[in-house]
């Protein structure tokens, strides 16, 4: 009888363990459905701008307003002619401004007295001719040979296909995120499975030579030759 109910028992105990073991099965093979890995991938691609803005002010200070006015009128169409032999056609005066400089005294204090008025226009200029553009914006200064009085502005350098080219970046970084994700799970034997949710990271767009990155993203002006990067983070489930 002794020798019956310890046989009972280790059936009991052999079912019990066969089921804890299934179960065990069942919640490992759940949990690895449930898996997930994030991954960040990036893709670039070096662009030329395709068009160019300058900026400059020409500027004038004479002793009083309606002069400083008057010269600057006749030094205009001197600078208009110099933009139409360089062949810029596409020009945009802006409102002119201006403010009095005053004599102060010896102990630092403003006297009251003009001593002269400060006048500036600013003129903007356009084109797809990016190096025309470029060596524009070294070239003006010899109208200071003229007498003209040019403030040069930094010139902006821009892409027009840039909305275009940041798709193709998105999903080109999005496929790098799956190979990088497919080199991690190797080792596992597992591999990426359908994509749980991607965002996209800020785009930096930079000198070619640059390794500068921002959390709010980069756009750089300054350069014809630029390097635009994409970031996107990508969560596979684990097959």
């Amino acid at each position: 009888m002794l020798e019956k109910l310890e046989k009972l028992q280790l059936v009991w105990l052999a079912v019990i363990l066969a089921l804890g073991l299934v179960i065990a099965v069942k919640a490992g093979t759940k949990s690895m459905s449930n898996d997930k890995i994030t991954v960040t991938g990036s893709a670039y691609e070096i662009v030329k701008s395709d068009s160019a803005r300058l900026e400059f002010e020409l500027t004038t200070r004479t002793p009083d307003k309606q002069s400083a006015y008057n010269k600057a009128k006749t030094q205009l169409p001197v600078i208009m002619k110099y933009l139409e032999e360089k062949g810029i056609t596409d020009v945009e005066v802006r409102a002119a401004s201006g403010y009095n400089t005053y004599r102060y005294n010896a102990n630092g204090n403003s006297t009251g007295e003009v001593l002269y008025y400060n006048f500036s226009q600013p003129i903007i200029i356009k084109s797809n001719d990016v190096q025309k553009i470029k060596d524009i914006s070294v070239d003006i200064q010899s109208l200071l040979d003229k007498g003209i009085d040019i403030q040069v502005m930094q010139p902006e350098f821009f892409y027009s296909q840039l909305a275009d080219l940041k798709v193709k970046l998105l999903q080109e970084a999005t496929t790098d995120a799956k190979d990088r994700a497919t080199a991690m799970l190797k080792a596992t034997h597992n591999r990426p499975g359908k994509i749980q949710s991607v965002q996209m990271g800020v785009f930096q767009i930079t000198p070619v030579d640059s390794t500068n990155v921002s959390d709010m993203g980069i756009n750089d002006t300054t350069t014809v030759d630029k390097k635009v990067t994409a970031v996107a983070n990508v969560v596979f489930r684990i097959k």
